[in-house]
């Protein structure tokens, strides 16, 4: 085990599968004190044994207000500081222009927007001067997609984000980024895509657009969580990482 966030207090959102899985497991590889979040009891007990070392479990739904308080109550029962926030939680649905109902808009801007903005709000009093926040946005927040706009609004509304709360929190030289993943496999990913060979036939398109010509893992995401949280990254404030093979820059 390496120790470069040994004693930090990590926090990740959605850390049950996927992108937050596998960067959970790299903070706590790395010597963190991880706090992971999932709405199903079940799937966040199975991702806190997977990620082992100093990790704690929060059940809640980082749309609903009252879970992000209860998240941060456990983190202050155990410790008196954040030094990292990886505001991850989210997700979202295809609904081409026409079938979008307010349901639909409602669900995706209440995960994937309001979420991030309170997850962060209400982490200011405990995260310490001089920590980083990094925020999940998408390949999406710079490209039109067909029957994903709710979706990439939001991804896009997420990446400005940073551009603002940097000067909001300069005095507390709080740096806040933004990591936005391409295609990467995950279940979430598979679902989306209508699962078993309808999925596969769906990304094996895509990858033709890909110029690493493959779709990326969450572990490849993770890597660029932890740079961009690390002393490595220290000048580095208000920047969108796009990790996606290059298919954001074609």
């Amino acid at each position: 085990m390496a120790d470069k966030f040994g004693n930090k207090v990590v926090v990740v959102t959605g850390g049950t599968s996927g992108i937050g899985l596998a960067t959970a497991k790299a903070f706590a590889a790395e010597g963190a004190s991880v706090f992971v979040t999932g709405r199903r009891q079940a799937a966040l007990d199975a991702a806190v044994k997977q990620i082992g070392g100093r990790v704690t479990g929060v059940q809640g739904d980082m749309a609903v207000l009252a879970d992000i308080d209860r998240l941060y109550d456990a983190v202050q029962q155990q410790h008196k500081q954040i030094d990292v926030v990886f505001a991850n939680a989210g997700g979202g649905e295809l609904a081409p222009l026409g079938a979008i109902t307010e349901a639909h808009y409602q669900s995706i801007f209440d995960s994937n927007v309001k979420g991030v903005l309170f997850t962060v709000q209400k982490a200011l009093p405990l995260l310490r001067d001089g920590g980083a926040v990094i925020l999940t946005s998408s390949t999406t927040s710079i490209k039109g997609t067909g029957a994903f706009s709710v979706y990439s609004a939001t991804k896009a509304a997420v990446r400005n984000f940073a551009r603002s709360w940097i000067l909001d929190l300069k005095e507390r030289h709080i740096r806040v980024n933004v990591v936005s993943p391409g295609l990467t496999e995950t279940a979430g990913l598979n679902d989306l895509f209508g699962g078993g060979d309808q999925a596969q036939g769906t990304k094996d398109y895509l990858i033709g657009q890909i110029p690493a010509g493959r779709i990326g893992e969450p572990e490849e995401i993770a890597k660029a969580v932890l740079f961009l949280a690390s002393d490595d990254a220290s000048y580095i404030n208000g920047v969108e990482l796009f990790v996606d093979g290059g298919q954001a820059q074609i």
